[in-house]
């Protein structure tokens, strides 16, 4: 059986994705490129097919793989601290990766395979409080809240992390106890 460019070429998933944080890293989004990817990594742009079917793919899996150092919340966990905690998490996490931070609004959040997995984690933990129907739309406003609170915090603004965070965890009760009631 032929191999393709990329398996020709060395390639793999995650060295795609080392070489596309090391650009955006040094040419940020606008130097983000297919091109730039496989000049980071000396081989043909055609290469990376095999591995990321176009830039969106790989937007996705650069967004989606920085959320794998993020554990969902156990089945069983207390389910308002479990959602609390993971969009606490989240919020630290985006913290540490300010530069992603537009690029997540712009692409309204993550969709891969550990963004899936942290929503169905806290679809469960909703379920548990009663919240079944409507479960998609709090997981929304739970993440869309988590990420405008990033953009703040990520942002040369007057309040500082700390206070953010703090103001973040009595919206994230709010919302949850708003979604449950």
């Amino acid at each position: 059986m032929p191999r393709t460019p990329g398996q020709r070429a060395g390639l793999s998933h995650e060295a795609v994705l080392t070489a596309a944080r090391t650009v955006f890293a040094e040419r940020g989004l606008p130097g983000l490129s297919m091109r730039s990817v496989a000049g980071e990594l000396g081989v043909a742009p055609n290469a990376l097919y095999s591995h990321v079917a176009d830039k969106d793919a790989l937007l996705d899996a650069l967004l989606d793989d920085v959320l794998g150092a993020l554990t969902p919340p156990p089945p069983d966990a207390d389910p308002v601290a479990g959602l609390r905690e993971i969009m606490l998490a989240t919020f630290d996490l985006l913290g540490r990766h300010a530069d992603l931070v537009p690029l997540y609004l712009a692409r309204q959040g993550a969709r891969g395979p550990h963004a899936r997995a942290l929503g169905e984690a806290m679809v469960v933990l909703l379920a548990r409080l009663g919240v079944d129907e409507a479960a998609g739309r709090v997981v929304r406003a739970l993440i869309v809240s988590t990420l405008g609170y990033a953009a703040l915090a990520t942002a040369d603004a007057p309040l500082g992390d700390a206070e953010l965070r703090a103001d973040l965890d009595v919206t994230l009760g709010w919302l949850i106890r708003g979604a449950v009631g």
